[in-house]
């Protein structure tokens, strides 16, 4: 089966699924990237620094405060889904060395032709497992690492372990920062998990997200910024108050009390994140 398009959509197999490029009709230029149904990406061609949604902002606020404004930085994305923020990043911090991995090359090629990318030679995109360029990845060679990386809708249970989170750590230059996207529902177990395992390696650490997941009351995104120094906790307190959709931030005591006592995660007991509830995502078609 090769691609088809339904009114303006594009829809084609790729390896890990079906993905679909789903127009914005609110906004020239932009498209909605979903893979069997699950919401991937947003981008905006015309306006790169265009984010639509909740968590993909809360990740580019923290990227915007762990650096002055502008300066270049070495990232490593783990996920590429269609770029979204390696994008932003391209715009926002010109000169910035982009490493993009992702597991699937047949997505890759079609994003690459449907949404295609400003022309950068410091952004390579590179069909791969995450954790195996981890592994292959030179010490302290990355400022910043992003890890957003879902099959399907589930991040795979590799990628949640204190050993991959080690060699996220070992990637990282002293002062650099470990950004990941956990989702997550009530009671919170995974995302608990993941504080607790990441905390392990790089124990200065803060959480964003909407205060009722949070709460533990309905399923979402949490973004979790870890290092091995302070995080810009007031200054991301204040971006995230000011979103479209108000988050808050969790950090030290705050922190621990949302860990609750979770246990940190190892290769041999981790399983896939928490399935999403059955027909959460709806997007205009």
């Amino acid at each position: 089966m090769g691609r088809r398009r339904a009114a303006d959509r594009i829809i084609e197999p790729v390896d890990t699924g079906l993905a679909e490029l789903v127009p914005d009709r609110d906004r020239s230029g932009s498209w909605t990237l979903l893979l069997d149904g699950a919401p991937q990406s947003h981008v905006d061609l015309t306006d790169p620094t265009h984010l639509e949604f909740e968590y993909v902002r809360r990740l580019a606020a923290a990227i915007d405060l762990v650096a002055p404004a502008g300066a270049p930085l070495r990232v490593l994305h783990l996920g590429g889904g269609a770029l979204t923020l390696p994008r932003y990043v391209a715009a926002t911090r010109p000169g910035s060395t982009q490493r993009v991995v992702e597991v699937d090359g047949a997505l890759v090629d079609l994003v690459r032709r449907a949404l295609p990318w400003r022309a950068d030679p410091r952004l390579k995109v590179r069909v791969g497992d995450a954790r195996a360029v981890l592994a292959s990845s030179r010490e302290a060679s990355y400022d910043v690492v992003v890890a957003d990386v879902f099959a399907g809708a589930r991040t795979p249970a590799r990628l949640t372990s204190v050993e991959y989170a080690a060699e996220a750590a070992r990637v990282l230059h002293p002062a650099g920062w470990y950004l990941a996207n956990i989702a997550d529902g009530p009671p919170l177990r995974h995302a608990r998990g993941q504080v607790a395992t990441v905390r392990a390696v790089l124990p200065r650490a803060c959480l964003v997200a909407d205060a009722a997941v949070l709460r533990g009351r309905r399923y979402g995104n949490l973004v979790l910024l870890a290092g091995r120094q302070d995080p810009p906790v007031a200054a991301l307190t204040r971006r995230a108050a000011g979103d479209w959709f108000p988050g808050r931030v969790l950090v030290e005591a705050e922190l621990d009390r949302f860990t609750g006592g979770a246990t940190v995660v190892h290769d041999a007991d981790a399983v896939d994140s928490t399935p999403p509830p059955p027909g959460i995502f709806s997007v205009e078609r």
